[in-house]
């Protein structure tokens, strides 16, 4: 049986950011911690990595949304995992269910709290998740978040709580 392969496209987000003193908070690094990460961890499947950028998801113009999108069409497996800011994420992954050209397996997953120098994150566990719901998905565009796993059209994110909730259960309620 051949080994599963996954490609990560990084684009920065508080998963990849680190404490900035002189701002008193986190800002996205100018490298992603994710390829060490990973390497530390020794998954039982190929992964390959690709930096498309390293910004804040608030930061991001239509012509850093379309590069993630060639990105995706263009990577060498069949299965993508995206580190993304979470402000922005649900745009992205809209965007990526309308415009790219292949018939892809996609996971969005990022953090509230980085991934580096926080012992508390939630990093770790929505890589994980993400990763595991990836080798079993079909393909599509995914956000998997918190346990949680959304199609981009059902989708919001509580501010205030720093949580992710689905737009047609809250509807029901």
């Amino acid at each position: 049986m051949a080994r599963q392969h996954i490609h990560i496209i990084l684009t920065g987000g508080t998963i990849d950011s680190e404490w900035n003193p002189s701002k008193d908070t986190a800002t996205t690094a100018s490298e992603s911690v994710i390829p060490d990460y990973f390497e530390k961890l020794k998954p039982d499947f190929d992964l390959t990595f690709e930096t498309a950028l390293m910004k804040d998801s608030r930061e991001l113009t239509g012509d850093d949304i379309r590069a993630i999108c060639a990105a995706v069409d263009g990577a060498p497996s069949e299965r993508i995992l995206i580190t993304h800011g979470t402000y922005t994420m649900p745009d992205t992954a809209r965007y990526l269910e309308q415009n790219m050209k292949s018939g892809k397996s996609v996971v969005l997953t990022g953090s509230i709290i980085p991934l580096k120098g926080y012992d508390m994150s939630d990093a770790p566990f929505n890589l994980g998740f993400a990763m595991a719901q990836l080798l079993n998905m079909q393909p599509g565009v995914k956000i998997v978040l918190q346990g949680h796993v959304f199609s981009p059209q059902d989708v919001g994110k509580n501010l205030a709580e720093g949580r992710f909730f689905s737009l047609e259960e809250l509807g029901k309620s």
